[in-house]
């Protein structure tokens, strides 16, 4: 529907809306870049704020839960809380999986850790609620990477694909496929782009996608194949 400019440096890992800012947390580009959290333009795709990770940490997934947001790192098994505005160091927290996606239905945080498991947190505690194992007719869904919730689905960016399933959250059946190949035009890469990145904006019910290196974050319309 609609295509925005997308920083070409971004190794994109979380990508949200929350009241009409988007969010995007990004990992170290295989050592190119540094992993940050930054709130985004999305007309000139121009960060407006922008907290750097320690060289340490490898940025993952992202959400906003309150006033708090969210974000998970890949091998270091330690979250980080910040405040959503200021971007104030709240709290760490840690998990014995690797981070990979991290979205919230409203109630739970849901991570991903490259499995084909959801993990549900409490967002106060950060224990665990309980899990969910993600399936289609072919078996386990495994690399379920970038999450977002929407309208009571979860929607799961796979790893090394063009595609994302959407999934339900309580059974973890994989209800559809969407299919994104092709959407970044071919002029567009230089070779090591991923799909990655899933942003919704409930108010309005538009949805965005963008990727790994991504030139471009794209507004999309599904339409059911026949």
């Amino acid at each position: 529907i609609n295509t925005y400019p997308h920083d070409r440096t971004a190794w994109t890992q979380g990508l949200l809306f929350d009241k009409g800012v988007l969010y995007e947390g990004t990992g170290s580009g295989q050592g190119q870049f540094k992993s940050v959290v930054r709130k985004v333009d999305l007309e000139t795709g121009t960060a407006l704020q922008e907290l750097t990770l320690a060289d340490e940490y490898y940025g993952e997934g992202i959400v906003i839960f309150g006033d708090k947001l969210y974000q998970i790192t890949w091998l270091n098994q330690t979250g980080f809380i910040y405040d959503k505005n200021s971007f104030e160091l709240l709290q760490t927290f840690s998990y014995p999986t690797e981070g990979w996606g991290l979205t919230s239905d409203g109630t739970h945080l849901i991570m991903s850790d490259g499995s084909a498991r959801l993990t549900y947190r409490d967002p106060e505690t950060l224990a665990v609620v309980r899990t969910v194992d993600v399936y289609d007719s072919n078996g386990p869904v495994l690399q379920l990477n970038e999450l977002e919730y929407i309208q009571g689905e979860i929607y799961a960016n796979i790893w090394t694909t063009e595609r994302i399933a959407r999934i339900s959250p309580e059974t973890g059946a994989v209800t559809g496929w969407i299919d994104l190949t092709g959407l970044l035009p071919a002029t567009d890469r230089q070779g090591n782009e991923w799909l990655n990145g899933i942003a919704y904006l409930a108010d309005e019910d538009r949805l965005f996608v963008t990727g790994k290196l991504w030139p471009k974050l794209f507004e999309i319309k599904l339409v059911r194949l026949p």
